[in-house]
């Protein structure tokens, strides 16, 4: 070689690195196999869990509008959580476990004509955490006149996943 020095046109990828030719090639393929990579992620661990969440909420809530229209007003309050730290909030509010829940519901529906026939809709399911959701929609009572009227409006539920299923830890309907 003439003058000692290296021939580095010789070695094509270190010719292509030192002219820059490798780098913005190099640089995409191995960003966007970074990209795939966090979104691989993000759905392997993430995603089935959270849509789990949501689908689980709608069966809980779809299970207490059921017990709503069977009369039972017990299973209905066990969709709340049994803790002094749970709380409604409508008209008035009430802190307590299942069981001031229950007292406040037997004292505003009495009887079956009061209760009506219940529907949620509008039902969205925002996971806020694993084991933690938010879940909002639009509530209707479909009642004769002696019951009180048909009544509607909508609610804000906070919920937490227990060991014996999600339970609302908080309940603002208004």
């Amino acid at each position: 070689m003439p003058g000692g020095g290296r021939n580095y046109e010789a070695i094509p990828c270190l010719r292509q690195l030192l002219r820059g030719d490798l780098w913005p090639h190099s640089l995409n393929i191995i960003n966007g196999m970074l990209r795939w990579l966090i979104f691989l992620y993000w759905a392997i661990a993430c995603l089935p869990p959270l849509c789990a969440q949501r689908e689980e909420v709608h069966a809980m809530l779809k299970n207490s509008e059921a017990a709503w229209n069977r009369g039972d007003l017990v299973a209905f309050s066990t969709d709340y959580e049994d803790s002094p730290a749970t709380t409604f909030i409508g008209r008035d509010v009430v802190r307590g476990g299942t069981k001031a829940i229950l007292a406040r519901y037997r004292q505003r529906y009495p009887n079956r004509e009061a209760m009506g026939t219940l529907t949620f809709s509008e039902i969205e399911v925002r996971p806020l955490a694993e084991g933690l959701a938010l879940a909002t929609g639009k509530y209707g009572l479909a009642r004769t006149s002696a019951g009180g009227g048909d009544a509607s409006g909508r609610f804000t539920l906070v919920l937490r996943k227990t060991p014996s299923g999600w339970k609302i830890i908080h309940d603002h309907s208004s």
